[in-house]
């Protein structure tokens, strides 16, 4: 009882809260709290009244301070009410801060606040988590940012990340029985950990939430961020959403037991692609096995979002593969008959051009498309329907759909139907077109082979589970002939460099994505070789041959 009654006065007291710059300094959390907040009731003080009248502008020095210190004091009081009167959405705040107690069991809180950087301050948090008997201490950084409300109150900008870093809107924070562990096997059966593999921590992550259960662990107890409305589908037993990102866990108070699943993917594959990223800024790649749908691999520079399954990117002249396939199938173009491309083209009142303004007179589809020549597609748009595209990414490509169960989070890739200048720049990659390098691996693969078979990490033999499948093959014809421009430009196109000495069943292609913003474009660039193909993008990469070219040959020349 003694124990408790302490932690009840650290609570009460904001004298204890220490630091370098502690919150409370001089009593100027009080005096921020009576400025600016009003009561929990929602009435207004005098001094609340006048700080109505503030001009509007940036927020002071002297203002930041007080509202983050007013906030801080409350929230480490335990008061959620009075925490919350210092944001800008207080039910949201409210709630967020109330579960923080209630639900994720996190107690005996000491906020010490940093040293503010204009309107943003950063705190430490250090507390303990307490359930059923066992507690663990908490420690982590956080920051929140101060802005000045229409009425001219200075207020905390309330986004869930103030409370954790890794929380984004509709996570929660949980302390409870957790999903088991899972000891993850490649599909030799070599372990597969975040030590070995970094890249690996969201898919391991999302292994356990699907599959801890099935794979016969034992949970243990943990303190975790439940992301979206995963607790309720849980309770449900609906699948969890393909494209939303694993639980993760912050703090194990007790450990379970795991159970063992194996995968597809190749430890081989998996160091090299890892070494490769490594060696790169804002790179990502996978691997997969044209013949059957498996990934190999999956690596990113950075580790905490999955580029390589779950990003959205403009994929660039990569593409084109998919717009080449749908013209060759409308006898739009033939690989070896002239095709158009000239240095410019316009099309819904926008004005396409092909980098440095090359263009290639008299030449085939063949030279254009190895050459990545924009205009050549672009000259075709008004011979299409708005729809053209979409179904031809949808039918043979199996993109867009939303069907994908790879067996982690992953996204499918996205080719709206657009009209005028935007359905021409889909047919190039750029518009509404999103794709990751999951999606343009799969591209090349179902070029190669003619049938789209859904990428997975997960056998469905697992779980039952079914495969996305295509409304229908590629024609024969386009296919042979989309096997050949892709085999060309591997060996004497735009992808003929980086490709060179991996031959002889190769193809390729290059792509460049403009990014509003971006000095340099992402680069982008897919190849086969043999019974493996591969997708990277190096975002801000410039030129996809320079610069995802040579992280994709180290791979496919690595093997599986």
């Amino acid at each position: 009882m003694g124990k408790r009654r302490r932690a009840a006065r650290s609570r009460t007291n904001p004298a204890l809260i220490g630091g370098v710059v502690a919150v409370v300094v001089g009593g100027a959390g009080f005096a921020g709290y009576s400025m600016y907040s009003g009561d929990a009731a929602g009435e207004d003080s005098t001094a609340d009244r006048t700080a109505r009248t503030l001009a509007a502008g940036p927020v002071k020095a002297a203002e930041v301070q007080a509202t983050a210190d007013g906030f801080l004091t409350a929230w480490q009081r335990g008061d959620a009410a009075k925490a919350a009167a210092f944001t800008d959405r207080t039910a949201a705040a409210r709630a967020a801060l109330s579960g923080y107690r209630k639900d994720a069991h996190i107690d005996e809180v000491t906020l010490t606040r940093g040293k503010a950087s204009g309107p943003k301050v950063t705190f430490r948090v250090s507390a303990t988590v307490s359930y059923k008997g066992k507690s663990k201490p908490l420690t982590y950084d956080s920051e929140l940012t101060v802005v000045r409300a229409e009425d001219g109150k200075p207020l905390v900008r309330w986004q869930p990340s103030v409370v954790h870093p890794d929380l984004k809107e509709g996570d929660t924070l949980v302390t409870g029985e957790a999903d088991p562990p899972v000891r993850a096997l490649d599909r030799n059966g070599a372990e597969l950990t975040t030590a070995k593999y970094p890249s690996l921590g969201t898919v391991l992550d999302g292994l356990r939430e699907k599959y801890g259960r099935k794979a016969g662990g034992k949970a243990g107890v943990e303190l975790r961020v439940v992301r979206g409305d995963s607790a309720k589908k849980s309770e449900q037993g609906a699948e969890e959403s393909e494209d939303q990102p694993p639980n993760k866990t912050l703090l194990t108070m007790s450990k379970g037991i795991p159970g063992t699943l194996r995968t597809t993917l190749s430890a081989t594959a998996q160091a090299v692609a890892e070494r490769e990223v490594g060696e790169r800024e804002r790179a990502s790649v996978v691997v997969m096995k044209p013949s059957t749908g498996e990934i190999l691999a999956a690596a990113n520079s950075s580790h905490g979002y999955n580029t390589a399954l779950q990003g959205s990117l403009a994929p660039g002249s990569t593409m084109k593969i998919v717009t080449a396939s749908m013209l060759l199938e409308k006898n739009l173009a033939s690989i070896d008959k002239q095709h158009p491309c000239p240095k410019y083209a316009s099309y819904g009142g926008w004005k396409f051009q092909n980098v440095e303004n090359f263009e290639i007179k008299n030449g085939t589809f063949r030279s254009s498309f190895a050459a990545s020549c924009n205009t050549a597609f672009i000259t075709q748009a008004g011979k299409l329907d708005d729809d053209d595209l979409t179904k031809q990414a949808q039918q043979v490509f199996g993109l867009g759909l939303n069907n994908w169960s790879t067996g982690v989070s992953s996204f499918d890739g996205a080719v709206p139907v657009q009209s005028n200048a935007q359905m021409a720049s889909s047919l190039i990659g750029q518009g509404g077109v999103r794709m990751n390098p999951l999606n343009v691996a799969s591209i090349i693969s179902t070029a190669k082979t003619g049938i789209f078979r859904q990428p997975y990490l997960v056998s469905p033999d697992v779980d039952d589970r079914s495969l996305a499948t295509a409304q229908r093959k590629l024609d024969a014809s386009a296919q042979t002939q989309l096997h050949e421009l892709l085999s060309y430009t591997a060996t004497s196109g735009s992808a003929a460099e980086a490709m060179a000495g991996l031959g002889p069943d190769i193809g390729g292609k290059t792509g460049s994505a403009e990014v509003d913003g971006q000095e340099k474009p992402n680069g982008w660039f897919t190849a086969w070789r043999g019974d493996l193909a591969a997708a990277a993008v190096v975002q801000q990469g410039g030129r996809g041959g320079k610069s995802a070219g040579p992280l994709v040959a180290a791979v496919l020349r690595a093997g599986g």
